[in-house]
């Protein structure tokens, strides 16, 4: 398994812009998918957006899709999520997520981040 650590979050007013990264370890990075999840205060844990092992394919979920990009830098072992146009209600704790597998949703997860918060004022 690989060990993730996000980084790059803080408090940004709407409209504005962050990149949150997500480090790993181990040499097996280009082994995983790759995914950005988010957890907003009294709410379930939701898909962000997810991108393969080699960067060919992404996803995205509906409320961030032409705002959001997700990236990644197998040389550096790195995973991005470009945020643009930021909203009060995109604030939240976003998580790095890594799976063997292409799915949807949080089926499969192999390893976790521990979440980097961002706040969106209005």
């Amino acid at each position: 398994q690989v060990e993730l650590v996000e980084s790059g979050g803080g408090l940004v007013q709407a409209g504005g812009s962050l990149r949150l990264s997500c480090a790993a370890s181990g040499r097996t990075f280009n082994m995983y998918h790759m995914a950005w999840f988010r957890q907003a205060p009294g709410k379930e844990r939701e898909f962000v957006a997810r991108i393969s092992s080699y960067g060919i394919s992404t996803v995205y979920a509906d409320s961030v899709k032409g705002r959001f990009t997700i990236s990644r830098d197998n040389a550096k072992n790195t995973v991005y999520l470009q945020m643009n146009s930021l909203k009060p209600e995109d604030t939240a704790v976003y998580y790095c997520a890594a799976s063997r597998i292409w799915t949807t949703g949080s089926t499969g997860i192999n390893s976790w981040g521990q979440g980097t918060q961002v706040t969106v004022s209005s």
